[in-house]
């Protein structure tokens, strides 16, 4: 399952840039991604080495701000590059980086075996590097007074696919909740926090109901919850975090999403590592092997900015070696 294989794999030194996986490709293209080869290459001037080129990264979107961040410093940095960062979920990310249409793909979840074979015509090669954690967060809108604290069982009765046109109301999920209309955001099905959530609420990746508003977008997801008093939605700590002043975030099982309740172990299910994958061919560009040093070597500082959670010092030490 991926709420344990994928997070025991973040936190071991020995597996951590995971070796070479296969992926192969699809037929959709994107028309602003540079053809594979076209990337320019690092040139030398009078002045020293300047790099000069383009590099495109999407992919889900709760690790999108963190990428962001890393190509506008990368840029200021760099002039001569140009980064462009897309947010089209993880399932969506794998495609375009399995179609060759990316260098880099962010992802909130690790590649699936299904994912995989279903591309495996052609053959690219790739590395999958965690790099932080995420306290994947339940969240209530301000005005909500009754659901501070929720178990797994009850966001399993609110998300399961049988509660479906079925459970939509509060106190149908505890009696003592208030009887009012309970309205719904979360992610869509590209999205990795979509499938990392309903495996570890549902007892099945992508096991949901579908009457919800949902959006690759997390941003609509907290204006969503933001505007209904009766709303619950769940994503990404960052958003959320950024967001604490007009949200409130639920504590799951009796524990609080935040650095502290990561770090000691006690906010589970819902602590999941988050990844970049590189293709393995673009790293021959030296436009994107520095652009992977730089984000490795700033992790722990950018990381923890964003809204996650870095890793220990010596994870990115061992990346980098």
């Amino acid at each position: 399952m991926i709420s344990a294989q994928r997070f025991a794999y973040s936190l071991s030194l020995v597996a951590l840039l995971g070796g070479l996986v296969a992926c192969g490709s699809a037929t959709d293209t994107a028309d602003t991604a540079p053809a594979e080869g076209e990337e320019e290459m690092a040139t030398d001037t009078e002045s020293g080495s300047e790099l000069e080129g383009t590099i495109t990264v999407d992919g889900s979107s709760t690790v999108f701000p963190i990428s962001e961040a890393m190509a506008e410093e990368f840029q200021i940095a760099n002039p001569g590059v140009r980064i462009t960062v897309g947010a089209s979920g993880t399932g969506g990310g794998f495609e375009k980086f399995c179609n060759g249409e990316t260098q880099v793909s962010n992802a909130s979840r690790g590649v699936s075996e299904e994912e995989l074979a279903a591309r495996a015509e052609s053959f690219i090669e790739m590395i999958e590097v965690p790099f932080a954690t995420d306290a994947l967060t339940v969240v209530v809108n301000n005005e909500n007074d009754w659901a501070a604290c929720m178990t797994i069982d009850q966001l399993n009765t609110i998300w399961g696919p049988e509660a479906e046109g079925t459970v939509t109301n509060w106190n149908q999920v505890d009696p003592s909740f208030p009887d009012a209309e309970l309205v719904l955001y979360g992610p869509g099905t590209d999205s990795g926090t979509f499938d990392y959530f309903t495996e570890v609420v549902n007892g099945e990746e992508g096991a949901s109901r579908g009457d919800y508003t949902a959006s690759e977008d997390d941003n609509i997801l907290v204006l969503g919850v933001q505007r209904d008093t009766n709303a619950l939605g769940y994503f990404g700590m960052a958003y959320y975090l950024e967001n604490e002043g007009s949200l409130k975030a639920v504590a799951v099982d009796g524990v609080y999403p935040g650095p502290e309740t990561v770090n000691d172990g006690s906010y589970t299910p819902l602590s999941r590592p988050i990844f970049i994958y590189v293709r393995e061919d673009s790293l021959e560009n030296g436009v994107v092997s520095d652009f992977v040093e730089y984000y490795l070597e700033n992790a722990a500082s950018i990381v923890p900015e964003i809204g996650y959670v870095a890793l220990p010092s010596e994870m990115y030490e061992e990346s980098l070696s």
